[in-house]
């Protein structure tokens, strides 16, 4: 077995070094190959980030910034001025009849009815979406009022359609708060399912982040969250999938919780998936969720027992009926680090909806110091 192996690597650095041209003068495939090229270009799913409102926009430039493969980026907005700075493949400023391009000014009602105004617009973008993802900030005016809008109609022309949404800080008032959630019940309802990611969490393991940089990691987060779900489906790995595999565990899930861990260490495979389960941003009981999303990261170092066996970790955590679907990514600027993505969808969380004594009580819970460190390390990362 040992001298199969070796021989085997011994091959795959003699394939490593053969390029195209040299198998095409073997064979005459050109022909053969163009037609695979038309096939994959037809087959490949149309992905599509919308980014709306101020953090939704924030989100969508963060993305062009670190790139994402296999996706168009579209920035919405009721503010001109903030669309005009955003950084996307494509803008749609809306309701310019409702408001003028001057904003929402915080108003829900005002954000929905600009989408509502300029449906047309937005659907005619959209045309043609395999997968949809809206992103936004929930308390605001327009990310608040427009993302449902914008989450029916990708919906109505046969999308998968995901929603990435934070919700707001304590400090940014009851008012928010309140917007926030029933932004939020309105995108479950619009939506496949809707990520959560409630920035409190982040505050409660760095209370002294400035206010602004609790925002670039509220974007970083978001942004990850997005491109790694993407990734797996537009670029090879190890384990690649398809849509059809992202879509079993997405479509009609209601609401998903996010957590990430990485490690370098000795046991870096197992390290980072229990960091990725007892992340802040992760703070509930996993095991009656509907299924399991995990992304695995890594430099060419990485194993597929390494995968397994993080796999196998998060499964132990879930019913046994749940559907869980991995993949894994080579990333070479990882160098010796795993880095564990885990999306639980078909959840519900006390911290987004439930008594405040039940959410004062897990609060509490999570500031022990194993579950800060994985936030904590994403947060220094960041910056």
């Amino acid at each position: 077995m040992k001298s199969l192996i070796n021989s085997t690597l011994k091959e795959s650095e003699v394939r490593r070094e053969r390029t195209p041209s040299d198998i095409q003068n073997n064979f005459d495939i050109s022909d053969i190959n163009s037609d695979l090229k038309d096939i994959i270009e037809q087959s490949k799913a149309k992905i599509f980030v919308v980014g709306t409102g101020g953090a939704g926009n924030n989100t969508v430039s963060r993305l062009m910034e670190i790139g994402i493969e296999g996706a168009d980026t579209i920035s919405v907005n009721t503010d001109a001025q903030d669309l005009f700075y955003s950084n996307s493949h494509q803008k749609i400023l809306i309701g310019k009849g409702t408001c003028g391009g001057l904003g929402a000014g915080g108003i829900p009602e005002i954000g929905e009815e600009s989408a509502e105004e300029s449906e047309e617009q937005i659907k005619e973008r959209l045309e043609g979406a395999d997968m949809v993802f809206v992103t936004c900030g929930l308390g605001g005016g327009t990310g608040t009022g427009s993302a449902p809008v914008i989450a029916k109609l990708a919906k109505k022309i046969g999308a998968l359609t995901i929603a990435v949404a934070t919700m707001p800080f304590s400090a940014e008032g009851l008012r928010r708060r309140e917007n926030a959630e029933k932004g939020l019940e309105k995108l479950q309802n619009n939506a496949d399912t809707v990520i959560v990611v409630p920035n409190d969490k982040l505050l409660e393991v760095a209370p002294n982040l400035p206010i602004n940089k609790a925002f670039m990691v509220t974007d970083e987060l978001l942004g990850r969250a997005v491109k790694g779900i993407t990734e797996l489906i537009t670029k090879p790995g190890l384990v690649s999938l398809d849509f059809a595999d992202i879509r079993s565990i997405m479509q009609g899930s209601g609401m998903a919780m996010i957590g990430m861990g990485e490690s370098e260490s000795g046991d870096r495979a197992i390290e980072s998936v229990h960091e990725a389960l007892n992340s802040p941003l992760l703070d509930l009981d996993i095991s009656n969720a509907k299924g399991a999303l995990i992304n695995i990261s890594g430099s060419s170092d990485m194993t597929l027992h390494e995968a397994e066996k993080i796999v196998q970790i998060v499964a132990d955590e879930l019913d046994p009926d749940a559907n869980i679907i991995w993949g894994t990514q080579i990333q070479e600027d990882l160098q010796n680090i795993i880095r564990t993505t885990i999306v639980v969808a078909g959840v519900k969380s006390p911290h987004i909806y439930g008594a405040p004594a039940e959410r004062e009580y897990l609060e509490e819970e999570s500031k022990d110091s194993v579950h800060e460190s994985a936030l904590e390390e994403f947060i220094d990362g960041v910056f």
